[in-house]
């Protein structure tokens, strides 16, 4: 790769490192943010819910943004937004006032994020280049969430509003790295095209409905989720009529032809489940059956990060040698190991009995997040790579909400009563949620090993069929 490449790469990496990063330092400093603002439990978790509603609903839209209006411009300028409401976020005096900060830098990242990835897809050129800097990048998202858990145990140790400021000052390196080193271009050529805006108001309600059915679902009535989720699918029905009657989609329905991409993002989807489930229950019992500290519990789960390391170093290397498709079954495979191991998890569990669960977990993200972001966008055109990270991130995003919503309703109604027994009984069965994401997660992603080893696991043509061909790409970096 070239030294501009490279620095391309830097500055995308900053970015997805610094999603991670702040998402990882908030979930260690909540307690710290209650106590403050005096805030409820269902406050509190609104703080959490209020950015994945944000990211998880306009992610879509986000991607579609990207292709429309140029990537460069809609990364630098969400990122600007991003930093602006991060900031808010560390001066606010009331609940509200946080919560809102919070949705609004998610709807940045929602933009933010698929700009950034269809930029690391269409610098480089589909193969081993292009796949080297996706696990590079897959990378530096899995250190950021590790990191960002220390990190975020020591500032909330000194104020919790650091957790909010320090996003902030990196936010403004990489702002001034992307102006810098990501090149200018053409705007994109959008003849015949424009922003669908009943595609975009129908899926993003949509989005926002079954995200917010899924995430309160353990706080409100089963009526209530069940009129929340049926509006939802009834957004989506809207939707789906739009986008076949609309000259410019916001997702073209054909790009689900291609079976890859589809097996991808529900892989994705239940891995997220698990992963983020998981972890939730670990960090519950560390915190309330063990009564380890919050940077206790930080250095405890630091371990997963090791994805950072070997994302760039030996997971390209097993790609070349398995393919994509045997590497995201195999880390599939290790993560379902994992929560097996945690399943008979003791009262007194010393951390080096914990310790092969929490590697073999970040072993797993290692080989399955990187691999499943390749065949996501592998085979699609360069001016739906945007939409193809943004269906990617949304799978995500969705999948995490789902893991957590099921693992807390599971671990509230298998809990009877606060004895330390009553809590195992409680965490045992909200790790079995993980194990059975996991299992589903290997089962899908196994249709797509009849691939050949080493094939970047795209299915060729039909995603792409109907588009009109140029013999130039499409420049839309800008």
């Amino acid at each position: 790769m070239s030294g501009r490449a490279w620095g391309v790469l830097f500055v995308l990496c900053g970015a997805i490192f610094l999603e991670g990063i702040d998402v990882a330092m908030l979930n260690v400093a909540l307690p710290s943010i209650r106590e403050d603002l005096d805030m409820s439990t269902g406050m509190l978790q609104w703080v959490m819910s209020a950015y994945v509603l944000g990211y998880g609903g306009f992610m879509l839209l986000g991607g579609r943004t990207a292709d429309l209006f140029g990537r460069r411009r809609m990364f630098v300028l969400w990122l600007v937004v991003f930093l602006l409401f991060s900031g808010l976020g560390g001066f606010a005096t009331e609940g509200w006032m946080l919560i809102v900060a919070r949705f609004v830098t998610g709807v940045a990242a929602a933009f933010m994020t698929p700009a950034g990835l269809s930029l690391v897809t269409t610098s480089f050129d589909e193969g081993p280049q292009r796949n080297k800097a996706l696990l590079v990048y897959s990378g530096t998202a899995a250190g950021g969430f590790s990191i960002g858990l220390v990190v975020g145990g020591l500032l909330a140790a000194v104020d919790w509003r650091w957790v909010f400021f320090a996003p902030v000052i990196l936010s403004l390196l990489i702002l001034i790295a992307a102006i810098a080193l990501i090149p200018g271009s053409p705007s994109p050529d959008r003849t015949g095209g424009g922003v669908d805006l009943a595609g975009s108001v129908s899926v993003t309600g949509g989005i926002l409905l079954l995200v917010l059915g899924v995430e309160r679902a353990a706080h409100v009535s089963l009526a209530t989720t069940t009129a929340t989720v049926a509006a939802s699918l009834a957004l989506f029905l809207v939707f789906v009529a739009v986008e076949r009657r609309a000259s410019s989609p916001l997702v073209r329905l054909g790009i689900f032809r291609n079976a890859s991409l589809v097996r991808a993002d529900l892989a994705g989807l239940l891995f997220a489940a698990g992963f983020f489930g998981f972890q939730f229950i670990a960090v519950l019992y560390l915190r309330e059956l063990r009564g380890w500290s919050t940077l206790e519990t930080s250095f405890a789960l630091v371990v997963i990060g090791v994805d950072a390391i070997l994302s760039p170093t030996v997971t390209p290397r097993l790609v070349a040698r398995f393919g994509n498709a045997g590497v995201i079954f195999g880390g599939l495979l290790l993560a379902a190991l994992s929560y097996a191991l945690f399943l008979p998890v003791g009262a007194d569990w010393t951390y080096l009995a914990m310790f092969p669960s929490l590697v073999l977990l970040g072993l797993a993200f290692s080989l399955a997040y990187g691999p499943l972001t390749i065949v996501a966008t592998d085979g699609i055109a360069e001016e739906e790579q945007g939409v193809a990270g943004g269906l990617l991130y949304t799978s995500f995003q969705f999948g995490a909400a789902l893991g957590l919503s099921a693992v807390a309703a599971v671990n509230i109604a298998a809990t009877d009563g606060t004895s330390p027994t009553a809590l195992l009984d409680g965490y045992r069965a909200a790790l079995v949620v993980p194990l059975v994401a996991a299992l589903a997660a290997a089962l899908v992603s196994a249709f797509g090993l009849r691939r050949r080893a080493g094939s970047t696991g795209a299915d060729p043509g039909p995603a792409t069929a109907d588009l009109p061909r140029t013999a130039e790409r499409v420049d839309a970096t800008r």
